[in-house]
């Protein structure tokens, strides 16, 4: 992988960490390359049972590296630029909200445009109290992309989401708790060991409930309580079927503490 993402994988935890903090973790053209390829290959490791997506730095990811982005607007047209949200940005949102198994974002500065997209998209957000996000989008005369139309509303309700959009600005990590986006804030130098702490605990967790959990609020976000009804019991004998939920009722009847094998 480039130098511009580092990737270590330990104990069931695989970490992703943007790695261009002298750039603000601005996406070019080789980090949205590495990313998209990193977290594919979280999601299709059976070695992996949850992953933590931080950043070095005093930001997370100011989005689109936009020196790189004037360079290629002076060579070629809108329309061949933008082929950077079907050829990595999608790419890089699917994996993290498909991916069987949970994404914790561990937000260490600024997340804006699909910097804040791709936070938006990861199933828990623990965020430092000095970070902030910003939609960023409408600001440079775009649209939305990186998910953030899908995964905005649903954190917040649609009417903000709009308002979100349309105005961008700053949202300090206080108001984002708020709003819902944040799960957790703390003190900024607690930032990596909580939001490491969190993602540990899910990789030591029920791996195969936890992908059901993801699977069933992607689907119910959709779908009529009839066909969600429906969703649930197919992956309620799923996570039945599992050896973790063996190991789970054995430990209650011996009052234990389980411990998960991910399986």
């Amino acid at each position: 992988m480039a130098d511009t993402v580092l990737y270590d994988v330990s104990d069931g935890l695989a970490t992703i960490t943007l790695n261009r903090p002298d750039a603000m973790n601005a996406l070019n053209i080789e980090t949205k390359v590495a990313l998209r390829d990193t977290l594919r290959a979280a999601a299709e490791d059976p070695a992996v049972r949850a992953v933590l997506f931080t950043a070095t730095g005093r930001a997370f990811c100011v989005g689109q590296d936009l020196k790189e982005h004037v360079g290629l607007l002076a060579q070629a047209d809108g329309k061949q630029v933008m082929t950077t949200v079907s050829e990595h940005y999608n790419p890089i949102v699917t994996a993290i909200t498909t991916m069987p198994k949970p994404v914790v974002a561990g937000v260490n500065g600024v997340a804006a445009g699909a910097g804040a997209g791709f936070a938006f998209a990861a199933d828990y957000r623990v965020v430092a109290e000095t970070a902030s996000f910003n939609t960023s989008f409408a600001g440079v005369a775009l649209t939305t992309d990186s998910g953030a139309s899908w995964t905005l509303p649903r954190l917040v309700g649609p009417g903000r989401a709009a308002d979100l959009l349309f105005f961008p600005r700053t949202i300090p990590a206080a108001e984002a708790l708020e709003l819902g986006i944040a799960n957790r804030v703390v003190p900024a130098d607690e930032l990596a060991g909580e939001a490491a702490a969190v993602a540990r605990t899910l990789a030591e967790g029920p791996t195969v409930a936890y992908a059901a959990i993801k699977a069933s609020l992607a689907y119910g976000a959709n779908h009529s309580l009839v066909e969600t009804l429906e969703k649930e019991d197919e992956l309620q004998t799923l996570a039945g079927a599992s050896e973790d939920h063996r190991i789970a009722v054995d430990a209650f009847l011996k009052k234990e503490r389980p411990r998960y094998v991910g399986r």
